[in-house]
This record gives C-alpha cells, structure tokens and sequence, in this order.
C-alpha cells in the first residue's frame, strides 16, 4: 500500500523521466543530484519495483516506468485543474446559478440583458431559470431553490432578503383595439373610471395590484375588477377578447397581440417597481459575481424613472 508518496515524488520521477538523465533533471528542478536520486529511490521503494534502469550514460524506463509515467502525468494534470477549480469557484467563475424571475419581469430588456451578459463574462457557470409568481420565487428562497431573482415586492415582503430596487418602470393601458379611449395618444386615469379591468391576482404579485388600486383610488375611483387573469400574459389575451382593459408594465408592451392597444397615461400614474433579491444564507460566490453585474447595470442606467 502507498503511504508516502506524494506529488513531489510524482514531479521529480517526471523530470528524471522525461530528461532519461539524473544530472539533467537536477539541474532543471534545481536540486543536487544525490538528493534527487534518493527520492526516486524512495518511490521505487513505494512501489515496489524499480522505475529505471540506470545505465552507464543515462537511465531508461521499465515497463514499470513507462506505465507510471502516463498515471503520473495524468495525476499532476487532475491535481492543477483541481487547484484551478477551486480558484475559478471562489472567483464564482464555476457552479451553478439558479435565477427567479416573475411574468412580467421576463419582458423587461434589463432582465434579459442582465442574463445574456452575465452568461457571456461566466460561460462556465450553469444557470438555471425559473419564471413564477412572486409569492412563488420568495418560497424558493425558503426552500434554497433559487439564489437570486428579480421580482415587484410589496413593501415588507422580502423579509430578511437584501432587496435592491433597480428601476422604477411606467404603466401603460392595455384595452381592445376598438376600444372609444384607443384613438387618444394618452390616457389619463379618470378616463378608465367605469372601465372593466383584468387584473393579476393579488396573491401573486401584491405590490403590481396594489400600486393600481391606490392610484386609480387616488384618481377617485374604484377600479371594477371583471376578470383575474392567471398570468400576466393572459391578461393581454382577455383584453383583446373585449372583456376589458388593464394597467401594464410598459416592458408588456412588446407583447404584440392581435386587437390589444397600448396607450401611455397621462398625469400621475402608477409605476412597476422592478427589484433584485438574492439569497444570504447559502449565498455563493456565483451570486454574489451575478449581483455585482446587474447593480453595475442599473447604476450604469442611471437613476431610477
């Protein structure tokens, strides 16, 4: 059994191997040549058969020697990826990265192009995306499902989670296209009093239903909710049905649907609050080189709208 073997051993057999020489392979690792023959002589001692056969001008392999010499090779080779391995983990160049995000935050171009970027400084980290509710990405937190995710939490709601506002984003009115409000270039919120409104559910995203309820309670009335839709997509669909119109994150906008117009509000409006949060008590170095970049983004963006 090899006890004392070590990778010295395995560096120095190297060198006496690849330079067939006792007095060249010194001189290359910068040792006295009896020293260094006494270390060969202790792995072939380890073992258990000799390595070389020393001749009058030199040494060759034995068999031995040459089979050791390929496991040795390939020894060396491990150990240095292992090093670098676990440099490039603690540089959180390595692992994997599972991010969250809610339905309408995957139509924002910030969060997109958050992604795209980070893959392309890490290629060599996996990552693994979720799309869910915001009650839904702040279980997985509890859950250690996710590390970091980009959500539109009501005020509280994190708890203990870092939570970093990135954007603050305009609210657009979604109606049908034959809509009588669909021909003005804005809208103002007193004009969608009386209107039917598609709503995402509160449970799934409390702070998007709140921040539109207080301000169309601001503008003086009630907005009448006709119809939750169970995705933010969904809402797009009913609205182009006719059943009714909605209030939008202006990203949402992009999502082109056949009878459905996008008009901006006109005076005080709500707006989509768009934060980052990520996990702290299993946090990583690959999230922590995640967050940098998307608050270097937004910082790069300027302030918030």
């Amino acid at each position: 059994m090899v006890r004392d073997m070590d990778l010295r051993h395995l560096r120095y057999f190297i060198a006496v191997a690849e330079e067939l020489s006792f007095t060249r392979a010194a001189s290359r690792l910068g040792l006295g040549q009896p020293p260094l023959s006494q270390q060969i002589q202790q792995l072939e001692r380890e073992v258990g058969a000799p390595l070389f056969d020393r001749l009058p001008r030199g040494v060759a392999l034995t068999a031995a020697g040459q089979r050791m010499l390929r496991d040795a090779k390939e020894i060396l080779a491990r150990s240095e990826q292992a090093v670098l391995n676990a440099r490039r983990a603690a540089w959180g160049e390595l692992g994997l990265l599972r991010i969250g995000f809610t339905p309408s935050a995957s139509f924002n171009p910030f969060v997109t192009a958050s992604i795209r970027d980070y893959r392309q400084a890490y290629p060599d980290v996996r990552v693994e995306l979720m799309e869910a509710t915001t009650a839904q990405l702040l279980e997985g937190f509890q859950t250690h499902r996710l590390d970091v995710a980009f959500i539109r939490p009501a005020s509280g709601e994190t708890g203990q989670l870092p939570c970093r506002l990135l954007l603050r984003e305009e609210m657009l009115v979604a109606l049908p296209a034959g809509h009588p409000l669909a021909g003005r270039r804005s809208i103002p919120l007193t004009a969608l009093k009386g209107e039917s409104f598609i709503l995402y559910p509160r449970r799934n995203g409390r702070a998007l239903y709140d921040a539109i309820v207080e301000a169309c309670e601001a503008a003086g009335f009630s907005p009448r909710v006709a119809q939750e839709a169970p995705q933010m997509a969904s809402t797009v669909t009913l609205i182009a049905s006719g059943i009714g119109i909605s209030l939008v994150p202006a990203s949402m906008g992009q999502l082109l649907a056949e009878g459905v117009t996008y008009r901006p509000l006109r005076g005080p409006a709500p707006r989509a609050d768009l934060s980052l949060v990520h996990q702290t008590d299993t946090a990583q170095e690959v999230t922590s080189a995640f967050t940098r970049l998307v608050l270097e983004r937004a910082r790069r963006a300027g302030p918030s709208t």
